[in-house]
C-alpha cells in the first residue's frame, strides 16, 4: 500500500513537472529580426552613422564631410594596393582632394560586416568603383575595404582604410 501511494505521488509529480515545462515552453517568445534591429545600441547606431557618412562623403566627393569623419588626433592610415601607407589625416585628405578632381568616377558602397566595441570598431565593406573612360574604355574595380574606427569623447572617427581589389578591368 505504501509503495502504491509513493508510486502514485511520483506519477503526479512527473505529470506536474511535464505540464510545467510545456507551459513554460509555450510562453517563451522568439525574437524577430525586426525586434533585434530595434535593440541595436546607440553606440552601434553612431558607429554605422559615422561610417556611412564617410562612405557617402567619398561617393559624393565632399571633402568637408569627409574631414568631419576623421580623428581630431590626426591619425589616419590609408592602405591601398601598390602604394605606400599614409599615416595622417593631412595625407589622407590630400590624396582625396587630388582624386576628387576627376568628377567622372562613381563609388558604390555596401557595409557587409561590423564588429563594434565600446571604444574601437571595424567594418568590412564592398566597394564598386567605376570610371566611364580609362584609356579609351570603361574601368571597373570591385574591392573589399576594411575600416577601423575609434571612439573619442563620445564620437566615432575613421582611423584606418585598407582596400583590397578582388576583381577589376584590365
Amino acid at each position: 500500500m505504501c509503495k502504491q501511494k509513493l508510486s502514485s505521488s511520483l506519477n503526479i509529480l512527473l505529470v506536474f513537472a511535464a505540464l510545467s515545462l510545456f507551459i513554460l515552453s509555450c510562453t517563451i517568445k522568439v525574437e524577430t529580426s525586426d525586434e533585434k534591429n530595434e535593440k541595436i545600441s546607440e553606440n552601434e547606431k553612431l558607429f554605422i552613422f559615422t561610417l556611412q557618412k564617410h562612405l557617402d562623403a567619398v561617393s559624393s566627393k565632399d571633402i568637408a564631410s569627409l574631414k568631419s569623419t576623421l580623428s581630431p588626433s590626426g591619425k589616419m592610415n590609408l592602405i591601398l594596393p601598390n602604394s605606400e601607407i599614409t599615416n595622417s589625416t593631412e595625407e589622407f585628405i590630400k590624396f582625396h582632394e587630388d582624386w576628387f578632381e576627376d568628377t567622372t568616377w562613381t563609388f558604390e558602397t555596401n557595409i557587409l560586416d561590423t564588429e563594434i566595441g565600446d571604444k574601437i570598431g571595424i567594418a568590412v565593406t564592398e566597394i564598386i568603383y567605376r570610371e566611364p573612360n580609362r584609356d579609351g574604355k570603361p574601368y571597373f574595380n570591385r574591392m573589399f575595404v576594411s575600416y577601423g574606427l575609434i571612439k573619442l569623447n563620445g564620437n566615432w572617427y575613421v582611423i584606418q582604410d585598407h582596400a583590397s581589389s578582388v576583381e577589376k578591368s584590365q
